[in-house]
This record gives C-alpha cells, sequence and structure tokens, in this order.
C-alpha cells in the first residue's frame, strides 16, 4: 500500500466513531474521488480552523469576523433563560429540536479531576457574571449529561450561586429524567423536547 495512502487511512482512523474498516472505505472513497471534490474538502478543512472563532458570549463557534454567534445576537431570544450545556454539538442538537427559545452558555466540559478538568478550566466565571450583569432574574437550565463529572459541575454551580449571593435572581433547573438512559447528542426531537418542557428545578 502506499505511504500516501497509509497515511490518509491513520489520519481518517482518528476521528469519532470510525474504524480501521470504515477507515479504509473512506480513503479509497477519496482516492478515486473528482480531484475538485477534494480540492473544495480540503479548503473547507482548512477554513474550520482559519475562519472560525469563539462567540464571546456563549462560546460558541461563529464566523470569525463576528464577535458574538447568530444565537446570542438576534434581539428575539428569551434573555431570561440560558442553557447551560458543555460543548458545542449539545446547543445545536437543542436548537434542532426547535423547542428553545433561549440564550446558551457553552463550559468546554465538566469537572473531572480524574481528566485533569478543573473549575478553572471551564467557562464558569463568564456564566456567574453574566448572572450579575443580567437586568432580569435568569433561569439557569442545566442541559447537561447524565453522569457523575456533570453531578460534580452541578453541585458546584448551585454552591457558587449561594456564595456569590445570587440566589434572589436565579432559578436552577435540569433537564427532566426523559434523559436518564442517553446523551444530549443522540437524543431524537421529541424526546429532548420533552425533556426541556418538563424540566425540575434543582
Amino acid at each position: 500500500m502506499p505511504e500516501a495512502l497509509k497515511k490518509l487511512i491513520n489520519s481518517i482512523g482518528y476521528l469519532p466513531g470510525i474504524g480501521e474498516k470504515s477507515a479504509g472505505k473512506l480513503a479509497f472513497f477519496l482516492l478515486n474521488a473528482n480531484p475538485n471534490y477534494l480540492e473544495n474538502l480540503a479548503k473547507n478543512i482548512k477554513d474550520i480552523k482559519d475562519k472560525t472563532s469563539m462567540c464571546d458570549t456563549c462560546f460558541g463557534v461563529t464566523d470569525l469576523w463576528r464577535e458574538t454567534c447568530n444565537t446570542c445576537a438576534n434581539p428575539s431570544r428569551d434573555k431570561t433563560t440560558i442553557a447551560v450545556v458543555e460543548e458545542y454539538l449539545d446547543m445545536l442538537t437543542i436548537e434542532q429540536a426547535w423547542g428553545y427559545t433561549g440564550l446558551y452558555h457553552i463550559l468546554g466540559w465538566a469537572i473531572s479531576p480524574v481528566n485533569w478538568v478543573f473549575v478553572a478550566d471551564l467557562k464558569l466565571i463568564e456564566l456567574f457574571e453574566r448572572i450579575e450583569t443580567a437586568d432580569d432574574n435568569i433561569e439557569l437550565i442545566l442541559a447537561v449529561n447524565p453522569n457523575i463529572e456533570w453531578e460534580a459541575t452541578i453541585n458546584y454551580i448551585k454552591e457558587e450561586v449561594a456564595n456569590r449571593k445570587l440566589n434572589h435572581k436565579t432559578t436552577i433547573t435540569r433537564l427532566s429524567r426523559w434523559l436518564s438512559s442517553g446523551y444530549i447528542e443522540y437524543a431524537d426531537n421529541i424526546t429532548l423536547v420533552n425533556a426541556l418542557n418538563e424540566r425540575k428545578k434543582v
């Protein structure tokens, strides 16, 4: 096998959910693909780093020339609700369910000392600053995955809201147990909408 093909298979194999056989099939597809398609693909892969940036408000992904994403800049969004999610993919999943009209805050991970992820590694300070500077009372919807790391993160958020004396203007809720057996990114739209609509106070 040519060295270039081996390297391509290895690179594809690093993608999540791609096994050795799938990586081989994709590599051979690219080997026989139209050159114009390959040029566009290579350009799009490069642009994903060169032409995107982080939203200053929610820390989602936006165009390089924008300070805030379309969601945060939309005046019709409900500014009294902030869905706290782990990553941008979770935000997109909720948006696609068409059941939520508030804003978002992406933490970037969950507290996990075992994985060397600590409070300072997350966008938690920025979250509390958003509450402190908000004109109205805020509902924090913890749209998070059901695992030990997120339980620790939820407890930290609750304690810090109390420590910062923000209880008077903050209501903390979380998704209902509809998602207890799975993660947000794998939930179908109906399940996700139900989990949002039937959220419980923490």
